[in-house]
């Protein structure tokens, strides 16, 4: 009679460790993919864009130089940076030329104008914008925004990218304390990380509308006030845009989808 019944104990005992391992590895799998496309890069450059601007560059630590340099592949690099620097920091601050984000794109936006023809430009004047900064044509779409009389993109969310490296460490840390609590209550962890693709879009969304509504004198042509395109294709006087998700964004949304179904199969494993 003991043999029998050790054997549906045991069977109970491997399943609940395969559901264990189940949550784990959905949180282990959205961490992983925070950490290297946003956190570390995020971290790891936060304040040498800063110096760079101000010719600080003796108050950049080594390790931001080895962190661009190594996340440099994934960026745009503008038309007027020289090929042979486009990879190394060192050349970048040297040529001049715009330095991007170290962390990936989250979002594109392009603008096609007269003035630019297509052959050099065949998707647009493009920028992409990143947790911590921008990347891509950003003094060409500055240009055309004074000519309407539109504020430079830096002057949007300058408290939020500020605060950008404490939030993505905080999240990071959540998902790393999600894996030891047991409490059903631990859920309440995993918020932060799900609702990043929200947040951002929010945040993006709200901005846009700020830029649109705060239309200055300066401007060559004259514009009323409008809601610039937050996805898809619009058009503002003789510009055509084109506002649609970086590679970014779509990692934001699997990292929210793992959390989501990290969240419920810990909850299973909980209750049973």
């Amino acid at each position: 009679m003991q043999s029998g019944s050790e054997v549906p104990l045991c069977y109970n005992s491997t399943k609940k460790a395969m559901q264990m391992k189940k949550w784990q590895a959905f949180t282990l799998s959205a961490l992983t993919l925070l950490s290297v496309f946003f956190t570390i890069p995020i971290v790891g450059f936060y304040g040498a864009t800063y110096n760079i601007k101000n010719h600080r560059t003796e108050n950049i630590p080594r390790y931001s130089y080895f962190i661009w340099n190594l996340y440099s592949p994934l960026q745009y690099a503008s038309s007027s940076t020289p090929d042979y620097a486009a990879r190394s920091l060192t050349q970048m601050i040297e040529t001049n030329s715009e330095i991007p984000a170290a962390s990936i794109p989250v979002w594109r936006v392009s603008l096609e104008a007269p003035n630019y023809p297509k052959e050099a430009f065949p998707d647009g004047i493009p920028v992409l914008f990143h947790f911590d900064g921008f990347s891509g044509e950003a003094a060409e779409m500055n240009t055309i925004n004074h000519y309407i009389g539109m504020y430079p993109m830096e002057r949007g969310a300058q408290l939020e990218m500020s605060l950008m490296p404490y939030i993505f460490l905080f999240t990071t840390l959540v998902m790393i304390l999600y894996l030891y609590v047991k409490s059903r209550k631990s859920w309440i962890l995993m918020l932060l990380p799900a609702l990043l693709p929200v947040g951002f879009l929010a945040d993006f969304t709200a901005w846009l509308y700020w830029f649109g509504h705060n239309m200055q004198e300066w401007g060559a042509f004259k514009i009323k006030p409008f809601m610039p395109t937050v996805f898809g294709d619009g058009k503002v006087a003789q510009f055509t845009t084109h506002s649609y998700p970086s590679a970014g964004f779509y990692l934001l949304l699997l990292i929210s989808a793992l959390c989501v179904l990290a969240i419920f199969s810990k909850l299973k494993e909980t209750r049973s």
